[in-house]
């Protein structure tokens, strides 16, 4: 069963700083993709980056790129979101996601706050 865990959501001042995690487990599939999604209090859920295991294919929404790349270590089966220069406007919650066959696998999401 895949899983999927996010961690690293927090409070933190305009212009911080903050890296959240997401470990998977269970992944067989060889090929797949670890995207980054989030939600503000009122908004849909938007997806804000994609990045395929192998690293050849990512995805970036115009409004976090630059600022938040994704990077991840294998032997941990961890993908990271790395989130710099935060503004009050990414306040949300955060979620991981992969594709795997076609099908989607979501974590249960982290909470960032940004104060301005």
């Amino acid at each position: 069963e895949v899983q999927l865990v996010e961690s690293g959501g927090g409070l933190v001042q305009a212009g911080g700083s903050l890296r959240l995690s997401c470990a998977a487990s269970g992944i067989t599939h060889a090929d797949y993709a670890i995207g980054w999604f989030r939600q503000a209090p009122g908004k849909e859920r938007e997806s804000i980056s994609c990045v395929s295991n192998n690293g050849r294919h990512s995805y970036y929404t115009n409004s976090v790129k630059g600022r938040f790349p994704v990077t991840s270590d294998n032997a941990k089966n961890t993908v990271y979101l790395q989130m710099n220069s935060l503004k009050p406007e990414d306040t949300a919650v955060y979620y991981c996601n992969a594709v795997i066959l076609g099908m989607d696998y979501w974590g249960k999401g982290t909470l960032v706050t940004v104060s301005s």
